[in-house]
């Protein structure tokens, strides 16, 4: 290493403490908490070794033996599963063991506050178990271990409330319709329930993983603490002052709280960020570092990332390659690294540009396409769309115009409202800027007629402005002249009511191609129309 080698990295080196400095009492916005209640009442569940390790544990936790397998002693609590059914709900201080089956003989419920569960095959399977449910082999020191976290765990606790949630632009269900799942399907936690309409985050088995703020495509699972502003207000004051102190091709390494001890090795110009879980940060974050003027992203995992959160972050890292791709920047600029490799990975993936200064206090897409924007803007040779793959939250909706017969279902369910009337006219228009690629639309037309396809607009004026994709001349009432309709839903109409036993005579057809109001004035007016409203229809044969 020569001498200029070595300067350079004492150079970063003090950037990096003095910008580490800077933000070390930075203000964090505030959450509400979370509050857990456990007077001790455990439940062991297991076999034979659930009976016999219960007796030895402290005499402060009040335990009871939830027998899965095996014989009853004497002088312990047991309740014998006996092969009935068992369905274990809640959290910590609010468990409940449900044997049987409601309203049968069989049905019994026991309440605890702590669960040990001692079965090779831990009875809740999800990654991250709820607060409270301990799991733990049968040696001797797992045993010691699992007893303490009991002990540790009765009293009062209290969590932050790690996120905030707005149904009214969650892209989950409109109309009855169901579409976008991100969330349910990469909780770890099995936090999050659909309501059809929308979905419900549990805030007690919510355990602040945030990939579901992440992978949300319209913003409408925030994190909140900390705030997706409050950390990009750190990342900027951060690179700020490092290259204020002339440090050099900065690069931010993202960890997560479980993994900070992995910070200390690491190359002079990394400079880190700790974060609560590593996939709480997603794609409006990491562009935004590289428009402050990152160099590089690294995303530390150490392995321990459940598998339906790293699927989730994998998808993210193909979308923002994609994009960086394709306006000319290096797709390898953001990149998931083990601890081991990190004194490797210095080498940085951003070309130099313009160092941007917005906040984050838009919201997501706000945010994402700011920093979109900057990159373009500093791109030397961009193209003027990026391809995505299937998964993206930004794309294209297209109408197959044989098909469409403007009944508008489609703009009525769009939680993003990326497609709307034309107001007075029969046409529809798309704001691409506005699509969440939820898929609603595709699932609420009746014609199938309309389609998605996952992309990215750059040119800003391009992707914000209204576009039509289907119009018609409006079809006039026959009886007034009024627009109410167009020529193809009129078409549509008379084809699927021409068989109907009131459209059989010339009149009553002839009502199908009248406005609501001309319609009843003339149903009143037919006294064979008001002779069939009062008479059961013929009988089929």
């Amino acid at each position: 290493m020569n001498h200029s080698d070595t300067q350079n990295q004492d150079h970063n080196a003090s950037a990096r403490a003095t910008a580490l400095a800077a933000v070390k009492n930075l203000n964090i916005k505030s959450t509400s908490k979370v509050k857990y209640q456990s007077s001790g009442r455990v439940a062991v569940i297991g076999g034979p070794e659930a009976i016999e390790f219960a007796p030895r544990l402290n005499a402060s936790l009040q335990t009871q033996v939830i027998l899965l397998h095996g014989t009853e002693e004497p002088g312990v609590a047991v309740i014998s599963v006996g092969g009935r059914p068992v369905c274990i709900e809640g959290y910590l201080g609010a468990f409940s063991i449900i044997l049987g089956d409601k309203g049968k003989a069989n049905y019994q419920q026991v309440d605890v506050d702590l669960i040990l569960d001692l079965s090779p095959d831990p009875l809740l399977t999800m990654p991250l178990k709820p607060p409270g449910y301990i799991c733990a082999g049968i040696d001797e020191t797992d045993l010691v271990s699992a007893e303490q976290q009991l002990l540790n765990l009765v009293g009062t606790f209290e969590k932050p409330r790690y996120f905030n949630y707005d149904a009214s632009i969650c892209a989950h269900g409109r109309a009855g319709q169901v579409a976008c799942n991100r969330c349910i399907e990469a909780c770890p936690a099995e936090a999050i329930m659909s309501l059809v309409e929308s979905i419900e985050v549990n805030p007690y088995l919510c355990q602040g993983g945030g990939v579901c703020a992440t992978v949300c495509p319209s913003g409408a699972i925030q994190y909140a603490y900390p705030h997706a502003e409050d950390t990009l207000e750190q990342i900027r004051i951060l690179l700020k002052v490092y290259r204020e102190h002339n440090g050099k091709d900065p690069i931010i390494g993202f960890f997560s709280e479980a993994d900070g001890e992995v910070i200390e090795h690491k190359p002079d110009n990394l400079i880190p960020v700790l974060v609560e879980e590593l996939a709480s940060v997603g794609l409006e974050v990491w562009l935004s570092t590289l428009a402050y003027g990152a160099s590089a992203i690294l995303l530390v995992d150490a392995g321990a990332m459940p598998s339906s959160v790293s699927k989730q972050l994998e998808q993210q890292l193909v979308t923002v390659a994609e994009i960086l791709a394709s306006m000319g920047y290096a797709d390898n600029s953001i990149r998931l690294v083990s601890p081991e490799s990190l004194n490797t990975e210095s080498e940085p993936g951003m070309a130099k540009i313009k160092n941007a200064s917005f906040s984050g206090i838009g919201g997501k897409r706000q945010t994402a396409f700011m920093a979109i924007d900057h990159l373009y803007a500093e791109a030397t040779h961009p193209r003027p769309m990026a391809n995505l793959t299937v998964g993206a939250p930004f794309g294209s909706a297209t109408v197959d115009a044989t098909r469409c017969t403007l009944c508008f279902s489609c703009a009525g369910v769009c939680p993003g409202h990326a497609l709307q009337t034309g107001d007075d006219l029969p046409q529809l228009q798309f704001i691409e800027s506005h699509c969440l690629q939820c898929g609603l639309c595709t699932s609420a037309c009746p014609e199938d007629a309309i389609s998605i396809s996952p992309r990215l607009l750059f040119d800003r004026e391009i992707r914000n402005k209204p576009r039509v994709l289907h119009e018609e001349p409006p079809f006039c009432c026959v009886s007034c002249g009024k627009p109410f309709a167009t020529q193809s839903m009129i078409n549509r109409m008379t084809d699927k009511l021409g068989a109907h036993w009131m459209f059989q005579d010339e009149r009553a057809k002839r009502r199908l191609m009248m406005c609501e109001d001309c319609r009843v004035s003339d149903v009143v007016q037919d006294p064979v129309a008001m002779k069939q409203g009062f008479e059961a229809p013929p009988r089929q044969h």
